[in-house]
């Protein structure tokens, strides 16, 4: 996997760490129980400290995407609470969905967008919503 930091960008560099961790697990290119590179590997590669790899790895701990094994270092390992993660998205969809609107953006427009992005991840079964 390769993680592409954007240093001029307003994201903190751990917060792109982690949503490229997360999209690299939703597009298949990362599955349960690979694992990642470790702290010190992935600081060196990107050119960042150490600290801030380590609070990425943290937050995706923390989120249910990682797990931290002595012997293999951060490794996938997803926590699947869908009611929270249902949770969660409702409320940050609602202010999506809210600029959207503000700016004339169409129920339609707003569903086919969704289609689009979600057929990216590829995730047998799921395209139907079961």
């Amino acid at each position: 996997m390769i993680i592409e930091v954007d240093f001029n960008s307003d994201e903190a560099i751990y917060v792109q760490l982690c949503n490229q961790i997360i999209l690299g697990i939703a597009t298949s290119v990362i599955r349960e129980g690979d694992s990642l590179p470790s702290v010190r590997q992935l600081a060196d590669t990107i050119g960042v400290n150490m600290h801030t790899v380590n609070k990425a790895y943290s937050v995706l701990k923390r989120e249910g995407y990682i797990s931290l094994d002595k012997r293999r270092g951060a490794v996938i390992a997803i926590d699947a609470d869908k009611l929270e993660q249902l949770e969660e998205m409702r409320r940050e969809l609602r202010i999506v969905l809210a600029r959207g609107c503000c700016k004339n953006i169409s129920r339609r427009e707003v569903h086919d967008l969704v289609d689009e992005i979600f057929d990216e991840y590829g995730q047998p079964g799921m395209t139907d919503g079961r």
